[in-house]
């Protein structure tokens, strides 16, 4: 029986990978692109790699999808009733710019839930984990532990704290924003913006701009065991996953509502 300190662990393995190569000139501008035009690094095959020998040891019966794994036909993954979901490198934009803001992202989905997630941030040595049901924690460098606690959030307050994308900051979002009076900006890269909401230094994050499931699987059930919630803006109701297409809807993060 795993436990969420093993993934944990996993995650900060391969945030170990990711800053081997981070630190590495020669093995850093080895880059690739995707089919969609995406970047492709080392360090994304190298956490992949970690990750997914990892999960394999420890639960070998829960299959796992992966952005840097291979492609499984939604006739298989539709019989899934639990499965790992896993960015092994979410921000590879913002690790090319070596501004630090790139994530390690494991998440356990159950009947198209999110319910336990790990965010392990390579360069701060810092770890953002939660459970449903059992509540959602920061671990620092120093192993300190301590509660998220998201903010209560009034929509038109004056004080309103917005998340905004450093790369994908588009029109619809910037719309979005001018329905408030006077809101703060945030920025932030990778699921990032998800932790500043779930640590209460953000209110909401919208995301009116194209997401994967793994973009945003770990961060969800973070920000939810802590009380936060994500919400698809079209209908309201929270993100579910394993769709045949798994690209996501525009959605928007809460704190405390």
């Amino acid at each position: 029986m795993f436990s969420i300190q093993d993934i944990i662990s996993l995650s900060e393995a391969a945030g170990a990978k990711i800053l081997e190569v981070y630190a590495d000139e020669a093995r850093f501008d080895v880059v690739d692109f995707k089919a969609d035009d995406s970047p492709l690094t080392l360090a994304d095959q190298a956490a992949h790699e970690v990750i997914a020998a990892g999960l394999a040891q420890l639960t070998p019966d829960i299959p796992l999808l992966s952005e840097e794994g291979k492609s499984i036909p939604y006739e298989t993954r539709r019989h899934w009733q639990q499965f790992w979901l896993v960015d092994p490198l979410d921000g590879t934009k913002e690790f090319i710019k070596r501004n630090g803001e790139f994530t390690v992202n494991i998440a356990l989905i159950s009947a198209g839930k999110p319910v336990m997630g790990v965010v392990h941030v390579p360069v701060q040595g810092t770890t953002y984990y939660g459970e449903a049901g059992k509540g959602a924690f920061i671990k620092n460098g120093d192993n300190q532990i301590n509660s998220l606690e998201p903010n209560q959030v009034h929509m038109h307050a004056s004080s309103l704290r917005l998340v905004a994308s450093r790369s994908h900051m588009s029109p619809e979002v910037e719309a979005y924003v001018k329905q408030f009076a006077n809101p703060q900006i945030v920025s932030m890269g990778s699921s990032l913006k998800f932790m500043v909401v779930a640590e209460g230094k953000a209110d909401i994050y919208p995301r009116l701009a194209p997401t994967m499931e793994w973009d945003t699987g770990a961060a969800q059930a973070v920000l939810e065991a802590a009380g936060g919630s994500v919400i698809n803006h079209e209908t309201q109701l929270p993100l579910t996953y394993n769709k045949e297409n798994l690209l996501n809807p525009h959605f928007v993060a809460f704190g405390k509502r």
